[in-house]
């Protein structure tokens, strides 16, 4: 079976894209699925909330998108986790820049990713904060999909008719085959209007093109990273480890995937997340 890829993107940063990517990732591997991580942004998030050094990284995906190796040299796994990352370093930033004359530019990812697809059930690619020619990467490998996060806030909200632009070019020139897999809203608080007003506004935007979990704010979540650790080893019975939880579990049932059945304390109560 060919993974299905999926690329996280917003343009827009601080929007719990990274976390996003990492927990999905963390839960699936969990569960017994083939996982592969790729670390897309130069700022390595993804990298470090792995307990990867990004500083100390020697070959990642700027060796990927430039041919220098191929990626099944580069992956590393946790065995522990059973989780293979493509990581990434600041070197990556240069990449943007080297190829800019390269022939089918758009494409380096997606090829170099082409020997392993078998390898894996799922690839999440995690886009830096931009629309430039790392995500366009990211976007043209994704045969499986986008995923977007969208924080329950209006200034993300304006942000979003501006990516489905995007995506539509990327599909018309470049990705037939590519759509939006859904939308997660994230840091979603159900105390205040905005949040509600926002989830709303999303649903009537792109229908059930939104996941129904809702992200919640979380002090857990923002603590993860901090240790190198995804939210299903550092806090899995949080409010935050649980709403990722249930949206590995709507994502794989989506796919038609089999979940495994919820730990009674990883139930997020419906009042704890929405209206």
């Amino acid at each position: 079976m060919t993974a299905r890829v999926y690329a996280l993107v917003n343009q827009k940063g601080g929007v719990g894209k990274t976390t996003t990517a990492v927990s999905l990732s963390a839960y699936l591997a969990q569960w017994g699925y083939r996982v592969l991580l790729v670390d897309l942004d130069p700022q390595a998030n993804a990298t470090s909330s792995l307990g990867v050094e990004k500083y100390h990284v020697q070959r990642g995906t700027y060796e990927a998108l430039l041919g220098a190796a191929p990626v099944s040299t580069l992956l590393l796994r946790n065995p522990k986790w059973n989780l293979h990352l493509l990581p990434a370093s600041p070197d990556l930033a240069g990449a943007e820049v080297e190829l800019v004359g390269e022939l089918a530019r758009e494409m380096k990812l997606r090829r170099a990713l082409q020997p392993i697809l078998d390898r894996f059930d799922y690839i999440f690619i995690d886009c830096p904060p931009s629309l430039g020619l790392l995500t366009l990467n990211g976007l043209v490998a994704a045969t499986g999909g986008v995923i977007i996060p969208v924080q329950a806030e209006y200034l993300p909200l304006e942000g979003l008719s501006l990516l489905m632009q995007t995506i539509r070019r990327v599909q018309s020139a470049l990705q037939p085959e590519l759509d939006v897999r859904g939308v997660v809203i994230t840091m979603y608080d159900p105390r205040t209007r905005l949040s509600r007003e926002v989830y709303r506004e999303v649903k009537e935007f792109l229908g059930d093109k939104v996941f129904r979990t809702l992200i919640p704010r979380s002090v857990r979540l923002a603590e993860a990273p901090s240790h190198g650790l995804p939210i299903n080893i550092y806090a899995p019975r949080s409010l935050g480890g649980r709403a990722y939880a249930m949206l590995a579990r709507e994502l794989l049932q989506g796919d038609g995937f089999k979940a495994p059945p919820l730990d009674p304390g990883q139930v997020v109560e419906e009042a704890e997340v929405s209206s």
